[in-house]
């Protein structure tokens, strides 16, 4: 099949997220599978210097200037696209925001214009002669995909993922008019939202199949809890609504050969991880000690995370036998709080602001525990990268996060399966709980050694992932004798 797949970041061209992984890992399987596979993206600055070789295959003028430049997936021969409309992309900052923070005031402008070319892509419609069977679009910034794609005649089926439905792209009603959007998609069975605009309903609602990245969240985004007024819309479409979790690349993250490592390990070799453990010591100015549990968390300081369930339960979990170190930015109340406590107990607690991706790595291998209290996680990476590095996560039961980690017990513990702590509700006191039950379980090497085996013997290649995205692709292609362009009307 010719898949075009769509995203607004893909790793190592630019990240802000795991979305910039998994556009990046799931087109590498499916390349992998006999797939003839193609990435289009935005040509930020940043992505058109990391892009490799860039040639000029097709240029446009048709409501705005640019041209499309081929490139490589640095390390592979994934071809990529980069849509490079200098008006719109080339600029410093980030790909959604200044670099003082504020989202670029024209972001729908931005993204219109980059969907618009996908759909031109799609639509074989740039004299490149490759006619596309699967667009894949992901998250509110190509939400339009779909739904321009729904007005012609014929078209390619289409995939719409769900990376996280927070982010909805919403815009002021008159936005939808600068856009110059046809009418048709003004209705609450369109792009319509409670007298605004969302990008990402017009994935939502104009998509053949959507998919989400773990099969709890797709569970989860159809209650009032978790769907952000889009429950009814979700639940209509729950036939079409598949769950299936993200996989990682181990070509990035594997302890083996991770080129960031103090040293690298093993399952069969583990010893390394100690030197990584003291080298992580050391780069936050802790005490250097191998017995006491070293706590590792890393992420966007966020309520959304749970950083500041981190602030509530420090009291507890200052009464255990551990040291925390945490790596991320964010929200600029959590930053300065938690750098205070950092202050406080300069021997317990190690805080850098920013993101390494180095150190990201080593922190992965150098903690003994990984805390990821995320209020929700549509799926989550970093649990997942923990247990190959044989970090034990301990993980607020909600989305990716129950169906990546096994709690332990008694009987998974028996079993073999065991890779992790569970705790729910996201409150202190149950974070400061489990947090005590690790910790306790650190302290017993057989038991924790069980943990550790079973986590870095886990299969969470994209190689299974994407073997059921393909199997979604071929029910679409076989389907495509459908009339298109007539999509079920979807209510809110």
């Amino acid at each position: 099949m010719n898949i075009l797949f769509a995203s607004s970041e893909v790793f190592p061209l630019i990240k802000t997220g795991g979305l910039a992984d998994v556009s990046a890992g799931l087109p590498l399987a499916l390349q992998k599978s006999g797939q003839d596979v193609r990435i289009v993206m935005p040509g930020y600055p940043q992505a058109l210097a990391r892009g490799g070789r860039l040639q000029t295959v097709a240029e446009f003028e048709q409501d705005f200037p640019g041209r499309l430049l081929q490139g490589r997936l640095p390390g592979s021969r994934l071809p990529v696209w980069f849509v490079d409309i200098p008006e719109y992309f080339q600029r410093a900052g980030g790909p959604y925001a200044t670099a003082g923070g504020l989202d670029w005031p024209d972001n729908a402008e931005r993204f219109a214009a980059f969907s618009r070319v996908v759909c031109r892509l799609a639509q074989n419609r740039l004299g490149l002669d490759w006619p596309v069977d699967i667009v894949h679009a992901n998250d509110w910034q190509t939400g339009l995909v779909p739904a321009l794609l729904s007005r012609e005649k014929t078209r390619p089926a289409s995939v719409f993922t769900i990376h996280n439905l927070a982010y909805q792209g919403l815009f002021p009603w008159e936005t939808f008019n600068r856009l110059k959007l046809p009418q048709e998609l003004w209705s609450v069975d369109g792009l319509e939202f409670h007298g605004r605009l969302s990008l990402l309903k017009g994935g939502l609602v104009f998509a053949d199949q959507l998919t989400t990245v773990s099969p709890s969240y797709a569970k989860e985004i159809q209650t009032p809890q978790f769907g952000y007024g889009l429950e009814g819309l979700l639940r209509h479409r729950a036939k079409d609504l598949h769950g299936i979790l993200n996989g990682v690349d181990y070509r990035q993250w594997n302890p083996a050969r991770d080129p960031h490592l103090a040293a690298n390990y093993s399952r069969t070799r583990p010893q390394g991880k100690r030197t990584n453990k003291q080298a992580l010591q050391q780069c936050f100015g802790l005490p250097q000690n191998a017995h006491i549990a070293l706590v590792g968390m890393v992420g966007r300081m966020v309520e959304q995370k749970g950083f500041d369930l981190v602030l509530h339960a420090l009291p507890w979990l200052l009464q255990q036998p551990l040291q925390l170190v945490i790596l991320g930015s964010g929200d600029k109340r959590l930053e300065s709080e938690l750098l205070a406590a950092g202050r406080r107990h300069p021997e317990r607690i190690g805080v850098k602001i920013g993101y390494d991706e180095a150190l990201a790595h080593l922190l992965e291998a150098g903690a003994d525990i990984f805390l990821m209290p995320s209020r929700f996680e549509p799926c989550g990476l970093n649990q997942i990268y923990s247990q190959r590095y044989g970090t034990v996560p301990v993980v607020h039961r909600t989305g990716g996060l129950i169906d990546s980690v096994v709690d332990t017990t008694p009987e998974t513990l028996a079993a073999g399966t065991a890779t992790g702590f569970h705790f729910s509700p996201a409150e202190p006191e149950p974070l400061a709980q489990a947090m005590a039950r690790a910790v306790e379980y650190y302290q017993q090497p057989e038991y924790w050694h069980r943990l550790v085996d079973a986590g870095m013997r886990a299969d969470f290649s994209w190689q299974r992932s994407a073997a059921q995205y393909l199997a979604l692709y071929e029910t679409l292609r076989e389907t495509a004798a459908k009339q298109p362009g007539q999509p079920n009307p979807q209510k809110r």
